[in-house]
């Protein structure tokens, strides 16, 4: 390599900043809006219609009609303010940290079919939640948070001690561990399940990733994880340029290739694990939000981390409204609704353009 090629590509991370940036900023508040009107149908749409007024008036809290419709005012506001906020609220956070993160991932592995999963963050979380319901016997989703955040963190802490070996860890082999130890902990779940029938029967409902029985409240003990979490990813965009250049080009832009892959991990750790805690372990999220932004705007991960957090907000708020408006009076869960919406799209993106990621 010449001492005129890191030069080059500083050049051309520099153009791709400047390039349309009015029309990136532009598309970047259409997504924002995006969120917003998911979040207005989440709100509104279910297996009980319910009016615009109705749900403003619980927000606001502002009171029911007359005597006559007072209690089925008095049913709704409530169905709006203990049913749909909740789940809404933890499709937004949750969707979010689950987009960024799987653009986070996908950078920093160089491997467009990267997910929050290849570090071993479900399979951590999951068994770290089949052991709270066998060994302690806890039976909400409320209480799984803090067993399936520390699975994840641990799961992902060991895929990244293994891969690092003597030189740091290495896309290829940071995929290599997290395939071993997601096979190692997924052989142990299913041990633990084909052993414990009453254990199965309340891992399955987490398992496919659900917004229901979560309080809001949830959210509020995970916060200052989601933040740090969120700096950490979004300050990461240009050391991700660089490493999709390859390493040694980003050592000669001057870029601390294991200090970006350190902090890119603690990133994905703090996010999916948040995310895992609160929604179970989605799949798809992940993987085709960055899939999404890269068709919108390129391939300058300063702007796919972005576009990458509202992506995943709005793909798994309208997946859930979805999923009560297609099985009622039932529902199917959001977990499954985003892997039906997910693989067609997925499959569409790459069809059409197969040079989509680098």
């Amino acid at each position: 390599m010449t001492r005129a090629a890191p030069a080059a590509a500083s050049a051309r991370l520099a153009r791709q900043g400047s390039r349309g940036r009015p029309a990136r900023l532009l598309g970047l508040v259409g997504l924002l809006l995006g969120v917003v009107v998911a979040v207005a149908l989440s709100l509104l749409l279910g297996s009980r219609a319910i009016d615009f007024g109705t749900v403003v008036g619980a927000l606001t809290g502002a009171g029911g009609g007359g005597a006559a419709s007072g209690d089925g005012a008095s049913t709704e506001q409530m169905v709006v303010l203990d049913l749909r906020v909740p789940r809404t609220v933890i499709g937004l956070v949750a969707g979010a940290a689950l987009g960024l993160a799987g653009a986070l991932m996908q950078g920093l592995t160089r491997n467009p079919l990267a997910d929050p999963g290849l570090l071993g963050v479900n399979s951590g979380a999951s068994l770290a939640v089949v052991v709270a319901i066998s060994v302690f016997g806890v039976t909400s989703p409320i209480g799984y948070i803090w067993f399936a955040f520390a699975g994840a963190a641990l799961a992902a802490i060991v895929v990244y001690v293994v891969a690092s070996g003597r030189t740091g860890p290495t896309p290829l082999s940071l995929t290599l561990a997290g395939a071993a130890v997601t096979a190692v902990l997924t052989s142990l779940i299913t041990l633990v399940l084909l052993r414990d029938l009453d254990t199965l029967g309340q891992y399955r409902f987490w398992s496919v990733g659900s917004l229901v029985g979560r309080d809001a409240s949830t959210v509020l003990p995970l916060v200052p994880f989601l933040v740090v979490g969120a700096v950490l990813a979004l300050v990461l965009g240009r050391g991700l340029n660089g490493l999709a250049l390859g390493d040694d080009v980003a050592r000669g832009l001057g870029q601390r290739v294991g200090l970006t892959r350190v902090v890119a991990g603690v990133a994905i750790i703090l996010l999916c694990g948040s995310a895992t805690s609160l929604a179970g372990p989605l799949v798809f999220v992940g993987l085709v939000v960055p899939h999404l932004a890269r068709r919108m705007i390129g391939t300058d991960y300063r702007w796919i981390l972005l576009y990458s957090v509202p992506l995943g907000a709005m793909l798994l708020v309208l997946a859930d409204t979805v999923g009560r408006l297609i099985a009622q009076p039932a529902e199917l869960e959001a977990g499954i609704v985003v892997a039906l919406i997910g693989a067609p799209v997925l499959i569409a993106l790459v069809r059409r353009d197969r040079a989509v990621t680098r």
